[in-house]
């Protein structure tokens, strides 16, 4: 059986997603450039800022789109024990992408450690502002 289609909610979702993170990494870059204005000693605003906060996006991005991916695959899957086992497996390989990621924006000097790390949690912010919006909209 060959590859899956990408179902239009996961397409639909990881664009919001990529919205979200996008929103989050140019304001933490806006951040990063008033305070490296302040204290430019302290803060720094160069390549390895915008690099960090670059990939570090791409990889919460990319770790929203394969746990759609998994998603759809359980929902498509019959048997309990193999959906349950897909999303273990899923969430260690993701986790373990993340983990990987930390190192490498900690120890590589071309990434700004606080750049590279932040945006892991653009998605989850993004997705509950979302939610919260969308209730006030419902109110009215």
């Amino acid at each position: 059986m060959g590859p899956e289609k990408i179902s239009p909610a996961v397409r639909k979702e990881t664009k919001n997603v990529a919205i979200y993170t996008l929103i989050g990494v140019l304001v933490s870059l806006l951040i990063f450039y008033i305070a490296h204005s302040i204290r430019p000693e302290a803060v720094p605003f160069d390549y390895t800022v915008v690099l960090g906060s670059i990939c570090g996006g791409i990889v919460a991005v990319g770790n929203f789109f394969l746990m759609g991916l998994t998603v759809q695959k359980v929902a498509n899957t019959s048997d309990q024990a193999l959906a349950a086992g897909y999303m273990r497996a899923s969430y260690a390989r993701r986790m373990m992408m993340q983990v990987l990621w930390v190192v490498a924006a900690i120890a590589a000097p071309c990434f700004h450690f606080v750049a590279g790390i932040l945006p892991l949690l653009f998605p989850g912010a993004g997705i509950k502002l979302a939610g919260m919006i969308q209730a006030i909209t419902d109110k009215k």
